[in-house]
């Protein structure tokens, strides 16, 4: 990865997508390696617990919302003032400690040896899911909408449902994620821009932990889900074929965002 300085470090900022996390938010804070992170951002989605006392305490950057934006609408908060922090690679981490934060030089390697733009952190590799506790359901929910992506996507990967994701600044300060949906699909729709913008990607195994306090949709939720993502396959694919467009798939961030956003991003990218 090339930086805008070629004498200075890049700047690794982690940020975390934070709902009733107040039990977990310590012990993952803890793990992460401060050596090669330079900033925690955690955005509250209006916690019915401490989790914003907790990351304050912790010494966090931490975003309030005024009211409930769902899972997608944290992230776009997320990367938006990471972006203007001057972030040269983003990573989204759960809080729940679902997810070994101490990987994350693993996740930020290929993007900082400019192998990658995005990478994933599979827990389908290595040891798997099941024996990590992974409700059986969920694996094979997961491993199905995995199967079907690839064939959509033409790609290879082991898991495509991990919220433990690497991004290189190029990527988000590409792709139109403000236009992605506020719930669970934004991941998808994600993976479906980075495809269609031809952004390279990788993977590394991560173990999985799953425990009462860990987050965790249930399976009503988990089947709309499900829904969502064919949905964004057969956009992806009539956007492809050239049978209708999505602005999603074509208009890049700096074409959506307002004037304001847009500058104040492009300076982080000058520091």
């Amino acid at each position: 990865m090339k930086s805008s300085s070629r004498n200075r470090k890049p700047k690794v900022i982690v940020v975390m997508p934070a709902y009733n996390a107040a039990q977990t938010l310590e012990k993952t804070y803890r793990d992460i390696p401060k050596k090669v992170v330079d900033k925690i951002i955690l955005v509250d989605d209006v916690s019915k617990d401490d989790t914003v006392k907790v990351a304050k305490r912790l010494g966090l950057k931490t975003i309030v919302h005024i009211q409930n934006k769902g899972y997608g609408g944290n992230q776009k908060t997320c990367y938006i003032e990471a972006l203007k922090d001057g972030a040269d690679v983003v990573v989204m981490l759960h809080p729940d400690y679902q997810y070994d934060s101490r990987l994350i030089p693993e996740m930020i390697a290929p993007i900082l040896n400019g192998h990658a733009d995005f990478v994933l952190g599979s827990r389908m590799l290595g040891e798997g899911a099941l024996r990590g506790g992974m409700p059986f359901y969920k694996y094979v929910s997961n491993k199905v909408l995995t199967f079907l992506e690839n064939e959509c996507f033409g790609k290879h990967y082991s898991e495509l449902h991990t919220g433990f994701r690497a991004y290189s600044r190029k990527l988000l300060t590409t792709i139109p994620f403000t236009l992605n949906s506020d719930d669970f699909v934004f991941d998808t729709e994600v993976i479906a821009q980075v495809e269609m913008f031809k952004f390279a990607s990788s993977e590394i195994p991560v173990p999985t932990r799953y425990f009462k306090e860990a987050s965790s949709i249930n399976f009503v939720r988990s089947s709309i889900y499900g829904l969502a993502t064919l949905k964004v396959m057969a956009q992806f694919l009539l956007h492809k074929w050239g049978i209708r467009k999505y602005a999603k798939f074509t208009k890049t961030l700096p074409e959506v965002l307002s004037p304001f956003y847009a500058a104040q991003i492009k300076k982080g990218g000058k520091r």
